[in-house]
C-alpha cells in the first residue's frame, strides 16, 4: 500500500505538508522540494542517495516572505564518482543479455549534502515520485522506486530505514557502517555492501592475533562511533586472551591538556601497539602532539576511519606513522568504467542538473536557461573541455573503495529482480505458492529475494547477505611505507575476508611489509611471554588476565599447548616426562635379575644354599664322628635341607611377578621356615630329653623320643602349616598387582597377599614355633656342656626373632620393590643366623679339630666340668 507524502523541513521553521485532497478524488503536492539529482527513465527505477556536496546551506530568514530552499556547497568529486558507478552498472546492466533480459532500469539519483534533514526529504522525493497528482486511492501499481541504493551515512540511513522499514522497501547502503543497522526487528528491510563496525573491530583482531600482539593501547574517539567499537574491540579482544594496556578518550573539543595527558600515556606504556578508533577531526591533534612529543618506536594500528587517509602522508609524519597496519574497505576492480566517466557531458542529459553542477566545478562553466520546445540550455565555458586530460578524484579508478561498494550495491538489487524474473507461477514463495507481477512490483517482494542474493563479482568478490543484511565482511590491509620522495604511501598487502573458501581469513603478504623499527621486524608487544608447554598461566593478582606467570605443572600433570590455563592429569596408568608435555608410561618397578640389588640378593641365596650344601657334604662324610650323631644326625640333615629351602625360596621373591610365583613364594617361605623351626624345636626336645635321661629319675624319657617320635612330629608340625597355605590359597590365593600409591610416578608390580587372615595364620604360626623353641631352649641353656646344644639353639633362634622383629617396621616403612627387598633380606639373614649359630661350632670342630671329636672327649669334658 502506497501513500504519496511530502514532507517539507526547513529551519527554523519545520512544516510537513501532506497531499491535499481535492473533490475530485485527486491528491495534489502542495509543494515540491529543490534538490539535485540524476534521471533516467526505465521499466524499473532505482533510487540513490550519494553526498555529492559537503555543505547544505540556509538562506537567511525573513519573517515577511516565504524561506528560500537551502543549496549545497563543496562539491565532492569522489563522491560524484560513486553516484556514475551506480549510473554505470545499471547502463552495463541494460547491455547485459543474460542479466533481466527484457527489463530496462531507470534511476532516481539525489544529492543529501551530507545533512540529515536533506537526505531525508530526498528519499522522501523518491519514494513520492515524480506526479504533481495522484489518482488512485486505492493504492494499487508499482512504487515510484522499487529500492534505494544508499544513504553513505549511519545516521540517515537509520532515519531513512526507519520509514522505509514501515512500508518494506529496500535501502542498500555502501557505506553505513554502524552495527546497530544490524538489528532486523528495527529495520527490516536495511542492507549493505560494506561490513558494519563489528566486523571492522574483528578484522583488526585478526591482525593482533596473528602478530601474537596481546597487550595493546586502545584511543578511540568520544563519539558514538568510537565508543561502541571500544567496547567491542575490548571484548573480542579478551576472547583471544589479550588485553588493553590502557584506554584513553580523544576530547571532541580536542583539548590540548588531555591531548597531552594521552600522549603522556602512551610514553609511559610497556604497550608497543596502539589501536585508535577515531574519525579524522578528533585523530590530528593527537598525531601533531605525537610528532612534537617524538613518540617512537609505537606500531599504530588504524581504523577504517582513516586507515587510507591521506593527510598522514607527509615526510613529517613517517618517523612516528610509518608501517601504521590498518584496515580499509575493499577495493575493487570495475572494467570500462574509466572510460564511461570520461565521456560524460551535460550536453547528453541537459536535465541532470548534478552534471552541469559537476562540470562548472570541473572547467569552470556557466549554464542558464530553460530547456522549453527542445531548445538546449546554453553554456559559457572557460576552460578545456576534456575530461580524458584531467586527473582528479573523478577519474581516479585505480583503487575504487565506496564507488566498488556502489557497484555491488545495483548487482544484488539487479540479481535479486533477476530472481523475482525467473519464478515459476505455482512454485512461488509467497501466498498460494504465487509469484510476484512485474507489472505490480512491490518492494517488500524484492526485499525475499535480496535476502537470497549469491553471486561473484568480476573482481572475483562474493556478493550476499546475513540474516541481518549484512554483507560477507571482508577489508583490505593497508600498511603505511615510505616512498623514494621521502613521503608516506599506503598500499594494499593483505585482505581480511570472512568467506574465503579456503577457512583462512586473514592473508598477509609479509615480505611487503615495512616496519618501522630497527629490527625491520614485527614488535613484540604482549605483558607476558607465552607459557610454553609443560607449563600453566597464573594471572598476577590486580593486574589483567594477560599478565600472568608460567608455572611448571605438578608431577602426574602436562600441558600440551602454549598459554595453558590448567594442567591435565595423566591416565592412571601414565606419567608425565620431564618436560610436562606428554603422558608416558609409568614405568614398571620391581625386584630383577638385572639390577645391582636382584643380583646381590640372588648371589646371597645362592651362597647360601652352596653353605647349607658344603654343609650337609661335611656332615654326610662324618656322619659316624660323635659330634653329628650326638644330636640326632636325621634332625640335622633335614635341617640343613630345610634351610636349603629357605634359602631358593628367595629366588620365587626375585623377577616379574606372575600368578604361580605369587602363589608359591609364601607358601614356600612359609612351609621352608616351619620345617626347619620344627626340627629345631625337636631338636630343643631331643637335647632336653637326653639329659632328662642321664638322671636317675627320668631313665624313660627317651623312649617318647624315639627317632620315629622325632619325624613324626616334625611332619605334623609341618602339615599344619600345609593345611593353612592350601586354605590360603584356595580361597583368596595372591595374585600380580600394580600399585600406584606407593610411588605416584610408578607402577610398582608386586604380589597383593590376597587374604590379610592367611598371610597372619602363615606368620603367626611360624612365630609360635620359633617362640616355643626360643623358650625350650631358654630353658635348657644351663644343661652341661656335653650338651650344649642348647645353648646353641637359644642363641640361633634369639638371632631369628630378633631378625622377624626388626622386619616389620622395615617392612612397612619401605616402598616398592625395597619392602621385598627387606623381606628377601629377613629370610637370608635368619637362614644364615640359623646355619652359622648351629652348624658353624659343629664344623669348625669337624674341620679344625678333629681331636675333639670323640665320644672319650666329649665324655672327658663332661666328667671335668662335674
Amino acid at each position: 500500500m502506497w501513500i504519496t507524502l511530502c514532507i517539507c523541513l526547513c529551519v527554523p521553521i519545520n512544516c510537513i505538508s501532506a497531499a491535499s485532497f481535492s473533490s475530485s478524488g485527486t491528491c495534489q503536492l502542495q509543494g515540491r522540494f529543490k534538490l539535485n539529482g540524476m534521471y533516467q527513465e526505465g521499466d524499473v527505477i532505482l533510487g540513490g542517495l550519494f553526498e555529492v556536496h559537503f555543505l547544505t546551506v540556509f538562506p537567511e530568514l525573513s519573517f515577511r516572505t516565504e524561506p528560500e530552499p537551502p543549496y549545497c556547497e563543496k562539491f565532492d568529486m569522489e563522491s560524484f564518482q560513486q553516484a556514475q558507478t551506480m549510473v554505470f552498472a545499471i547502463d552495463e546492466i541494460n547491455k547485459d543479455p543474460n542479466l533481466l533480459p527484457n527489463i530496462t532500469l531507470g534511476y532516481h539519483l539525489y544529492d543529501n549534502c551530507v545533512m540529515l534533514g536533506m537526505a531525508f526529504r530526498a528519499a522522501i522525493a523518491l519514494i513520492s515520485g515524480p506526479d504533481e497528482s495522484f489518482s488512485d486511492l486505492n493504492c494499487i501499481g508499482p512504487p515510484p522506486v522499487i529500492a534505494i541504493v544508499g544513504d553513505p551515512g549511519s545516521t540517515p540511513s537509520i532515519a531513512i530505514s526507519s520509514v522505509l522499514g514501515l512500508f518494506r522497501v529496500p535501502l542498500v547502503s555502501h557505506y553505513a557502517t554502524c552495527s546497530c543497522l544490524s538489528n532486523r526487528k528495527k529495520y527490516p528491510s536495511f542492507f549493505r555492501t560494506i561490513p558494519s563496525d563489528a566486523f571492522q573491530v574483528r578484522a583488526m583482531v585478526q591482525i593482533l592475533r596473528h602478530f601474537g600482539w596481546t597487550w595493546v593501547g586502545l584511543i578511540y574517539s568520544d563519539d558514538d562511533y568510537g565508543i561502541y567499537a571500544a567496547q567491542s574491540f575490548q571484548q573480542d579482544v579478551q576472547l583471544f586472551g589479550g588485553c588493553v594496556a590502557f584506554s584513553e578518550i580523544l576530547p571532541h573539543d580536542s583539548n590540548q591538556i588531555d591531548i597531552q595527558h594521552i600522549v603522556g600515556v602512551i610514553q609511559a606504556s610497556t604497550a608497543r601497539v596502539v589501536v585508535a578508533f577515531s574519525a579524522l577531526t578528533y585523530l590530528m591533534p593527537l598525531m601533531d602532539e605525537v610528532a612534537l612529543q617524538n613518540v617512537t618506536g609505537r606500531q599504530w594500528i588504524a581504523s577504517e576511519a582513516w586507515a587510507s587517509n591521506p593527510v598522514f602522508q607527509s615526510p613529517h609524519f613517517l618517523p612516528f606513522l610509518g608501517g601504521t597496519l590498518g584496515i580499509a574497505i575493499r577495493h575493487g576492480e570495475i572494467q570500462g568504467l574509466h572510460d564511461f566517466l570520461q565521456r560524460l557531458h551535460p550536453d547528453n542529459d541537459p536535465r541532470n542538473n548534478m552534471l552541469r553542477i559537476f562540470w562548472e566545478n570541473m572547467f569552470g562553466c556557466s549554464f542558464w536557461g530553460r530547456e522549453t520546445d527542445g531548445e538546449q540550455v546554453k553554456k559559457v565555458c572557460t576552460g578545456q573541455e576534456d575530461l580524458s586530460s584531467t586527473d582528479t578524484a573523478y577519474t581516479d579508478v585505480s583503487a575504487l573503495r565506496a564507488a566498488y561498494n556502489v557497484y555491488k550495491a545495483v548487482y544484488a538489487l539487479a540479481h535479486a529482480l533477476h530472481s523475482l524474473m525467473q519464478c515459476e507461477e505455482g512454485r512461488g514463495p509467497f501466498s498460494g505458492n504465487s509469484c510476484a507481477d512485474i507489472n505490480n512490483l512491490q518492494p517488500w517482494q524484492l526485499v525475499h529475494y535480496l535476502q537470497k542474493v549469491n553471486f561473484t563479482t568480476g573482481f572475483g568478490d562474493h556478493v550476499s547477505f546475513d540474516e541481518n543484511g549484512d554483507a560477507l565482511a571482508i577489508y583490505d590491509v593497508m600498511n603505511w611505507q615510505p616512498s623514494s620522495d621521502g613521503s608516506m604511501i599506503i598500499r594494499t598487502v593483505g585482505v581480511v575476508d570472512e568467506g574465503a573458501a579456503t577457512g583462512k581469513v586473514l592473508t598477509l603478504d609479509e615480505d611487503a611489509l615495512f616496519w618501522n623499527f630497527e629490527t625491520k621486524k614485527p614488535p613484540r608487544s604482549v605483558c607476558s611471554e607465552s607459557c610454553p608447554s609443560g607449563t600453566r598461566r597464573a594471572t598476577r593478582k590486580g593486574l589483567p588476565v594477560c599478565c600472568f606467570d608460567c608455572l611448571p605443572c605438578a608431577d602426574g600433570e602436562i600441558s600440551n599447548t602454549t598459554d595453558a590455563i590448567e594442567c591435565t592429569v595423566c591416565p592412571e596408568e601414565f606419567w608425565s616426562n620431564p618436560a610436562k608435555d606428554q603422558c608416558i608410561p609409568k614405568e614398571v618397578e620391581f625386584l630383577s635379575y638385572e639390577e645391582p640389588l636382584g643380583i646381590s640378593l640372588t648371589t646371597a641365596s645362592l651362597l647360601g644354599t652352596c653353605f647349607c650344601i658344603l654343609v650337609m657334604v661335611i656332615f654326610a662324610h662324618h656322619r659316624n664322628t660323635p659330634i653329628v650323631r650326638a644330636n640326632n644326625s636325621e634332625l640335622s640333615f633335614l635341617l640343613l635341607m630345610s634351610l636349603k629351602l629357605c634359602f631358593l625360596c628367595v629366588l620365587l621373591f626375585i623377577g616379574r611377578p606372575q600368578l604361580w610365583t605369587c602363589q608359591l613364594r609364601h607358601a614356600v617361605f612359609g612351609i621352608s621356615f616351619v620345617l626347619c623351626i620344627s626340627s629345631i624345636l625337636v631338636k630343643t626336645m631331643v637335647v632336653i630329653a637326653v639329659f632328662k635321661s642321664s638322671q636317675p629319675e627320668g631313665k624313660g624319657a627317651m623312649k617318647w623320643f624315639g627317632a620315629a617320635q622325632q619325624r613324626g612330629t616334625v611332619l605334623v608340625l609341618t602339615a599344619l602349616q600345609v593345611v593353612i597355605c592350601a586354605v590360603w590359597l584356595s580361597t583368596a590365593s595372591p595374585t600380580p598387582h600394580k600399585n600406584n600409591q606407593y610411588i605416584r610416578s610408578k607402577i610398582v608390580y608386586e604380589c597383593a597377599i590376597g587374604s590379610v587372615a592367611g598371610f597372619s595364620m602363615l606368620l603367626g604360626y611360624i612365630g609360635l614355633l620359633a617362640a616355643v623353641s626360643f623358650l625350650l631352649a631358654f630353658l635348657a641353656r644351663n644343661l652341661p656342656d656335653n650338651f650344649n646344644e642348647a645353648k646353641i639353639i637359644t642363641f640361633s633362634m634369639l638371632i631369628f626373632c630378633a631378625v622377624w622383629i626388626a622386619f616389620v617396621p622395615a617392612y612397612v616403612s619401605s616402598p616398592g620393590k625395597y619392602a621385598v627387598a627387606v623381606e628377601i633380606f629377613a629370610i637370608l639373614a635368619s637362614s644364615f643366623g640359623l646355619l652359622v649359630a648351629i652348624f658353624a661350632p659343629k664344623c669348625y670342630i669337624i674341620l679344625l679339630h678333629p681331636e675333639r671329636n670323640t665320644k672319650k672327649a666329649i665324655m672327658g669334658r663332661e666328667t671335668l666340668k662335674r
